[in-house]
């Protein structure tokens, strides 16, 4: 009786842990199943305690959410983990990462305007902010491959075409050349395929296994 009362207790300790670290990070019971290649009714017996993930599952949980398999396992946290600070703070200091090198493109578009507005007399500097667009996109679709939501970058790809379709078309500075923005059409198209194909490229859903399996 006692072994079973102390099982039933690691499974309300694991799986109260597993359902903080998802929402702190902040995640869907399908989005981390996703990411584990799990099924999301999986997930859901995780954290309603009906059954525990494997060790390997837990070290690929730990992993993803930067905490250790210990933690997965303890009650109760130190006070640097209390809260589950961790997680949120590594997710905002990538965003602040992300934005200062937005910045950092922001900045050098600004400078050349200034320079070339003081010592040139070009036409159109202003363009130098208009190239900053998709550049930006560019930026983010990087740092997001590197840290974000896949499915996310589908929607920057689609920012990278058309700003950079209306940059073509203000250099050019003809409003008869609206044609050129018929060109996204076809490749909004392929990007909404894209991602539809995307989605299914994972092998199936595994089910948690079975205590004592």
């Amino acid at each position: 009786m006692a072994d079973t009362d102390r099982e039933t207790d690691y499974k309300r300790v694991i799986a109260n842990n597993i359902t903080e670290l998802r929402k702190s990070f902040p995640l869907t019971q399908a989005e981390l199943a996703e990411r584990l290649n799990y099924s999301d009714k999986a997930v859901s017996k995780w954290e309603r305690g009906e059954s525990i993930p494997d060790v390997i599952t837990l070290k690929r949980i730990a992993d993803l959410f930067g905490v250790s398999v210990d933690y997965l396992l303890a009650s109760t946290h130190g006070e640097r983990e209390t809260g589950i600070s961790f997680p949120q703070q590594r997710r905002r200091n990538r965003l602040i990462v992300t934005g200062l090198a937005c910045m950092l493109a922001v900045f050098i578009a600004t400078a050349c305007f200034v320079a070339l507005n003081i010592f040139t007399e070009l036409p159109r500097l202003w363009l130098a902010f208009v190239y900053t667009v998709p550049v930006c996109a560019v930026i983010c679709i990087v740092f997001n491959s590197l840290w974000g939501r896949g499915w996310f970058n589908f929607p920057l790809i689609s920012v990278l075409m058309w700003s950079a379709l209306a940059s073509v078309y203000l250099t050019v500075g003809d409003y008869s050349a609206w044609q050129i923005f018929l060109i996204g059409v076809p490749g909004q198209i392929m990007i909404l395929l894209w991602s539809g194909i995307r989605s299914h490229r994972k092998a199936p859903p595994r089910e948690a296994p079975r205590d004592g399996e």
